[in-house]
């Protein structure tokens, strides 16, 4: 059987290498457009490779996967985060998982696992060729693979399995309009939001380590650290909610009201009495001058200035009007988005080969056999947290595992 692997990412290499394994007189040839392999893996997590995920404090997957939910909860009955992590350890590669349950490789270099998989397809004798960018797929009593380049040489093969990645224009799915699938539209993912508030941006380092993120209107919400920007606002909790927001922010122009909670593990009553405490122990000191817990001193005298409150003005000065202000702001602090940044070279999309196109046991293509997909080139995306990787190594061995399959028949 001659397999044909469109993409050498994380899902292409670990299915490339899974598959040899089960099916080893399988010729595997994995056609890459870049100049390396697995160049978004050597790059994830600033170049520590965040692979994983323990899943604590997951309570349900549409919370980590705004799309593909159902797909992956079916897919991870098969090979999930402790598998992945198993595969990894008897590969050598000792694994810790942080406070935020983002799970890295002890030494702490995505090298690690990018070189572990090329020595393997390597000593496998699984042809890599980078620098081979398709053009078009054709079926017809085998599949037909044509490259932009002409001086290279068509490639046939018996079963191939696309794993070319996320794609942020529509012509990046080209290739395979001779195959007649349904394609969502892709959308950018996983970006920072910008702000036109130049007294805010003016605060650019400063990090609230638990915050609430939302977008009015919608069910999109969000918590983590968050981090003020010379732009706008970035950060887990504001990554999260872009996210789950792709389309609705797209949509809309990249133009949305955020609304941040600034104080989450307290209630709005527990602001309150903070604010009356302040105002019986404290009374003759300057408001800005006591914050709350979460916030610097920095960022509280910003949204003391928001409030209204002159610098010099004590905290038994403040009438009830300045209170409710304060504690509005504390709780659901509102800014403008009027645009969106890149997430560095992290770059995810929202989008793909549809859902409804594959079988949801294999990846196979419903319209044509012998055809599989696996990671972002399918409409699935996940937020921050190792949780897009994990999607990569599920497909991939999924997929390995359907087509291995097929060969035992």
């Amino acid at each position: 059987m001659r397999v044909a692997i469109i993409g050498a990412g994380a899902a292409g290499c670990f299915c490339a290498v899974n598959l040899k394994r089960w099916a080893p007189k399988c010729e595997i040839d994995i056609y890459e457009a870049g100049t390396k392999a697995l160049a978004k893996v050597a790059i994830t997590g600033g170049g520590r490779c965040n692979l994983t995920n323990s899943w604590e404090g997951v309570k349900s997957l549409g919370q980590v996967y705004p799309r593909g939910e159902r797909l992956m909860k079916r897919l991870l009955h098969q090979f999930d985060h402790e598998n992945t992590m198993e595969w990894w350890e008897n590969e050598g590669v000792r694994l810790v998982t942080q406070d935020d349950h983002c799970v890295f490789p002890q030494s702490q270099d995505a090298m690690q696992l990018v070189n572990l998989l090329t020595a393997h397809i390597k000593r496998m004798g699984i042809g890599l060729h980078t620098s081979h960018r398709v053009s078009k797929i054709e079926h017809n009593e085998n599949y037909s693979i044509s490259f932009q380049d002409e001086k290279l040489k068509d490639a046939v093969a018996d079963v191939v399995i696309v794993t070319a990645g996320g794609q942020p224009k529509e012509n990046g799915f080209d290739m395979l309009k001779p195959l007649n699938l349904n394609i969502e539209k892709p959308v950018p993912s996983l970006f920072t939001f910008c702000i036109a508030d130049k007294e805010l941006t003016a605060l650019q380092g400063v990090v609230v380590e638990d915050a609430v993120a939302s977008l009015a209107g919608t069910k999109c919400k969000a918590e983590g650290p968050l981090l003020i920007t010379h732009w706008g606002m970035s950060g887990p909790a504001i990554l999260k909610t872009s996210s789950q927001a792709a389309r609705y922010l797209a949509d809309n122009a990249y133009k949305a009201t955020l609304m941040v909670d600034w104080w989450p593990t307290v209630s709005q009553d527990d602001v309150m009495q903070f604010v009356q405490k302040q105002i019986k122990t404290n009374g003759n000191k300057q408001v800005n001058t006591i914050s709350p817990t979460p916030l610097t001193h920095r960022h509280w005298c910003y949204l003391v200035s928001r409030i209204g409150i002159a610098e010099t003005k004590r905290w038994n000065e403040i009438g009830k009007k300045d209170i409710n202000r304060m504690v509005q702001l504390l709780k659901a602090d509102t800014y403008q988005v009027d645009g969106k940044g890149q997430f560095k070279d992290e770059f995810v999309t929202c989008g793909g080969v549809s859902l409804n196109e594959l079988d949801q046991n294999t990846l196979e293509c419903k319209q044509h056999k012998g055809l599989y997909f696996a990671g972002e080139v399918t409409d699935v995306d996940a937020v921050t947290g190792g949780f897009n990787l994990q999607a990569a190594w599920t497909m991939g061995w999924v997929v390995a595992k359907a087509v291995a399959d097929t060969t035992k028949g």
